[in-house]
């Protein structure tokens, strides 16, 4: 189990990192078992301001490449995952 602080993760500053501490994510394990878009869904419900930036920042902090890296096609998709997780939270 790799419990790699959230800091230390390539992509994410203090902000996000203390952002996902105050929903229960703590380290790199509890962020791979939680996904990127739970995450970022969790972070959105807490009352937290966060851009789309960090969804693509948490999906490559799991991926280890720059959030810039991803595709378009993964971006998209990204989107609609928060978007369904949205609607059914409704």
């Amino acid at each position: 189990m790799d419990t790699t602080p959230l800091i230390e993760l390539r992509n994410l500053g203090l902000r996000s990192s203390k952002w996902l501490i105050e929903v229960g994510i703590e380290d790199s394990a509890s962020l791979h078992e939680v996904g990127s878009v739970a995450a970022f869904h969790r972070i959105k419900t807490a009352g937290c301001h966060p851009s789309l930036n960090l969804l693509y920042s948490l999906e490559a902090a799991l991926r280890d490449c720059h959030w810039t890296e991803l595709s378009e096609e993964t971006r998209q998709e990204l989107q609609a995952a928060v978007e369904r997780l949205n609607q059914n939270a409704a």
